[in-house]
């Protein structure tokens, strides 16, 4: 089983596209898919169809409930803030063993997808960040990054912090934002020139572009 862990330079950028669009265009190609969020902040039960976990679920074909959540995203937190401060707000915490052990159990998938939180640097309890979770985990990453102002530095970064882990970095996705100051194709070709030889691959808003390429590679 080959692990993928989708991660961005920030929060609310296209995580969950990406990932509901690679658990659509994998399952197509034959591969058993199984996708995660285990951590979710900003989660409201009332509305639990519609969060990026309900949807995760349902593109899996799997029903929306208190059960399928807890495997999808076993750390639910109501404050739309970082997992720390969140779990705070509850008077809870992030178990680090348990997180690890979610994001490692035994399937029969093909390839598990986790979808992280927030930016690669996000605080997930008084010691450990996004960043200490893939490197834990020993998996690739996908980046996942915005067309705005400022992206270039915040996706060079986030690509910087992976390196110095040492978590290899297959693909950066530029899902485009609704204001950018340039158009798409220049802060790809940006992105591409420093980050070479890593594929950097534009996604526009409404055109469907496949993904599925940038992971296949890496796929038992």
């Amino acid at each position: 089983m080959t692990t993928i862990f989708v991660t961005s330079s920030g929060t609310d950028i296209g995580k969950t596209f990406v990932t509901l669009q690679l658990i659509a265009e994998l399952t197509s190609l034959g591969k058993r898919v199984r996708a995660l969020k285990p951590v979710a902040s900003g989660f409201d039960a009332a509305a639990a169809d519609s969060s990026d976990s309900g949807l995760l679920l349902r593109a899996q074909h799997l029903d929306v409930t208190p059960a399928t959540l807890d495997i999808v995203s076993p750390f639910r937190f109501a404050a739309p803030l970082s997992p720390d401060m969140a779990a705070a707000r509850e008077r809870r915490t992030i178990s680090w063993p348990a997180l690890l052990n979610a994001c490692r159990a035994p399937t029969g998938a093909d390839v598990t997808l986790i979808e992280g939180i927030g930016g690669v640097m996000v605080p997930l309890d008084s010691k450990h960040t996004v960043l200490d979770w893939i490197a834990a985990l020993e998996a690739p990453a996908l980046l996942v990054v915005g067309s705005y102002l400022g992206t270039l530095s915040h996706s060079l970064t986030a690509a910087a912090a992976l390196h110095s882990r040492g978590v290899p970095l297959i693909g950066v996705v530029v899902s485009e934002s609704p204001q950018q100051p340039v158009a798409l194709e220049e802060t790809v070709a940006a992105l591409a020139r420093f980050l070479d030889p890593i594929p950097v691959q534009p996604l526009p808003r409404g055109v469907f572009t496949p993904l599925a390429p940038l992971v296949a590679p890496h796929l038992s």
